[in-house]
């Protein structure tokens, strides 16, 4: 099911105002989140050029210009064309910055210090303003000026070296993890510095460098390395620490089986019929199914093919056993589940398309995300906000003629 869009405004953030400094993936996913909750934001972008995602297509979403990737994470946004590299663009994002309680940008270290928006020179002026950073490296260290990119960041922290199958080569996630992360981890920085600055008055600095966050999020592979000092194999879609935890081929297809723990296998065994495998004391403990995987898998293969996938999903779910299909996108946005939990919303573009986004996933019972505004088009709300400062048209027309805005 298409979840409406929601125009009322409403959120936890309600009241808060954002200055949007960002662009690409990993800033624009803080801001959007931000929106989301209710934070008011501005994004601004270059006159004529605009975020560089504008311009990532194909696909462009059917009855606009506008890109399919630009679309999903600029949404309860107003778009504002300015160049701040000239006086005039600089003066108005301090007009902006009076009103403001949150900034958030991902140019390189020490790039908007050029134009008198650093963080130490903002801090002094603002001292309550809190200036989020997403970088590829963050503030500091050898490699701070370095600019970060998704693919370069899976590659350094470690992420490509643990995914691909054994004897293949190394692979990225075919997501944009490391842009995700970092700007998720921003928007949780960012929150974590509103409860600051409501209890002190104070504003900071909110430092979010890609390969930190990376490195973060290794969780029990990086555990692993830290525990034993061996760097971890490539293993496909098995698991390094449980098994059986991968796919098996089935009669028509493929399954995911996730079994946690002794007790489940032992259920797994009982409901297809192979208690003799349970009772093998090769496989009679997690401990010894990982020391024993490739016979794990060359024992259940024959067994998990005698059946389709889809017999396999309800025979094991009836018995409480973890699996499930392998979707495409198209089975995705088809399940009856993600339907039931409408993660697709549907909302009214500037264009006159009505345009599809994907769904915040936060579900807060008193104040969800709300969708008050459609991914807008380059500039769609500069007169608006200027005006909002108390320029006149003539001044918001002398801007433009000089390419300010």
């Amino acid at each position: 099911m298409t979840q409406p869009a929601v125009t009322q405004a409403g959120g936890p953030l309600t009241g808060l105002r954002v200055l949007d400094l960002t662009r690409v993936l990993a800033g624009p996913t803080c801001t959007q989140m931000l929106g989301d909750l209710g934070a008011e934001i501005i994004k601004i972008e270059r006159p004529e050029a605009g975020d560089d995602t504008r311009g990532f297509a194909p696909p462009v979403w059917p009855g606009t210009t506008e890109s399919a990737y630009f679309l999903g994470v600029n949404r309860n946004k107003q778009s504002v064309t300015l160049d701040i590299a000239k006086p005039e663009g600089q003066a108005i994002i301090h007009k902006l910055l009076a009103s403001c309680d949150i900034l958030v940008e991902n140019f390189k270290v020490g790039a908007l210090a050029k134009y008198g928006l650093g963080w130490e020179q903002l801090h002094a002026q603002y001292p309550a303003l809190i200036y989020c950073s997403i970088t590829g490296f963050g503030q500091t260290g050898p490699y701070a000026p370095r600019p970060g990119y998704d693919a370069l960041i899976q590659a350094m922290g470690g992420v490509m070296s643990l995914t691909g199958e054994p004897n293949g080569p190394p692979q990225k996630v075919g997501v944009p993890v490391a842009d995700l992360f970092a700007g998720l981890y921003g928007c949780i920085g960012v929150l974590a510095a509103v409860n600051h600055r409501h209890a002190t008055g104070q504003g900071q600095q909110v430092d979010i460098g890609m390969l930190d966050t990376h490195v973060a999020w290794l969780a029990n592979q990086g555990m692993n390395y830290l525990a034993t000092g061996e760097n971890p194999p490539r293993l496909g879609n098995q698991h390094p620490n449980i098994s059986p935890y991968q796919e098996f081929p089935t009669k028509d297809g493929y399954i995911i089986l996730a079994v946690g723990n002794d007790p489940t296998f032992l259920r797994f065994c009982q409901t297809v019929g192979r208690e003799d495998i349970a009772a093998d004391e090769r496989f009679a403990t997690n401990a010894t199914r990982v020391a024993n995987r490739d016979l794990v898998t060359a024992t259940l293969t024959p067994v998990m093919q005698t059946r389709t996938t889809t017999e396999w999903v309800g025979i094991l779910e009836a018995a409480k056993i973890g699996c499930g299909p392998i979707n495409r996108l198209s089975d995705v946005f088809e399940d009856p589940h993600v339907m039931a939990r409408e993660c697709v919303v549907e909302m009214e573009h500037a264009s006159g398309t009505r345009v599809q986004v994907i769904a915040n996933p936060v579900r807060l019972s008193a104040t969800p995300p709300t969708y008050r505004s459609a991914p807008p088009v380059l500039g769609q709300h500069t007169d608006v906000v200027l005006t909002g400062l108390g320029l006149s048209e003539a001044e918001i027309a002398g801007l433009r003629a000089q390419g300010v805005v």
